[in-house]
């Protein structure tokens, strides 16, 4: 459960940063690239501290390498989208939508990897999705702009790919120790999809890159890095099934977020949103002694 906890805590600081990339006119693109590079970094380092030796070889030819670069597509696409419906439809409705893709990978565990059906651990799920209905709600209506709906649902989409195809390769191509080699592929492979269009915008586009945008990249990275290497440590342990820990974090994340954004931004909450993070919490406890 402590993996668990730091990935929900982590995760959490991703959005908030978001939120200030807003605030301080970070320009979304640069500075996700750079988390990019200072991730996959912090993976390398993290092979050297516990002495796992490798060979570039071993990054392009190793089973886990096709998934890492699907995963890193992935990641890079969603990330912006993210970050742009954090800033234009807010911290806790791009969490809900976020979030919401937890149907998929939950999906995946119950029928792929014919993990356990209990009524409490669906009973748990349905709670789960009131808790993100109820959370994207106010006054009983969506509280975003209709324009912004096709962007919520690519979110969904994506975070839900990416999510499943990394539960997939945790159980078929990551061997025990390829943990942070695998990180290292996922981040330098979402970083160098990310710098084609990057070249694109500051050749043809004019754009300049700050030193700005490199210091939010960084603070973006760390969490970033802790949040995979937390959450890929909770799906190994199997302390609990990956249709279990993907619900929890949602809802962990949720409630975080929301009295994040309550806190930092002040945000405001309708008693709708209340009622959802309530019910995120109960679905939280279903799922977890399911």
């Amino acid at each position: 459960m402590q993996d668990i906890l730091f990935t929900i805590i982590t995760f959490s600081m991703m959005l908030i940063t978001f939120k200030y990339f807003e605030v301080f006119g970070v320009n979304n693109l640069q500075a996700i690239i750079v988390n990019y590079i200072t991730a996959g970094s912090m993976a390398l380092a993290s092979c050297y501290i516990h002495g796992i030796s490798f060979s570039p070889i071993d990054l392009v030819s190793s089973e886990y390498t096709a998934p890492a670069l699907i995963i890193g597509i992935l990641f890079i696409v969603t990330f912006n989208m993210i970050a742009f419906s954090t800033q234009k439809i807010g911290i806790a409705i791009t969490t809900v939508a976020n979030k919401m893709s937890m149907i998929i990978p939950v999906l995946v565990g119950l029928y792929l990897f014919n993990e356990k059906q209990s009524l409490l651990k669906l009973l748990g799920v349905f709670m789960a999705i009131l808790a993100i209905y109820f959370s994207s709600t106010s006054g009983g209506k969506l509280s975003f702009n209709k324009k912004y709906l096709l962007l919520i649902i690519m979110v969904f989409i994506g975070q839900g790919l990416a999510d499943s195809t990394l539960k997939w390769a945790q159980v078929n191509a990551v061997g025990p120790s390829e943990n942070q080699l695998f990180f290292a592929v996922i981040f330098f492979s979402a970083a160098l999809f990310g710098s084609v269009y990057l070249l694109f915008e500051h050749f043809v586009k004019k754009h300049k890159i700050s030193v700005k945008n490199i210091i939010w990249g960084i603070v973006l990275g760390v969490p970033n890095f802790f949040t995979l290497h937390f959450f890929m440590s909770a799906l190994k342990s199997g302390a609990l099934e990956s249709s279990q820990i993907f619900p929890i974090v949602n809802m962990g994340v949720i409630v975080l977020t929301a009295v994040s954004g309550i806190i930092l931004f002040r945000q405001k909450l309708s008693k709708g949103n209340w009622y959802g993070i309530l019910l995120a919490i109960v679905a939280i406890a279903m799922i977890t002694f399911a």
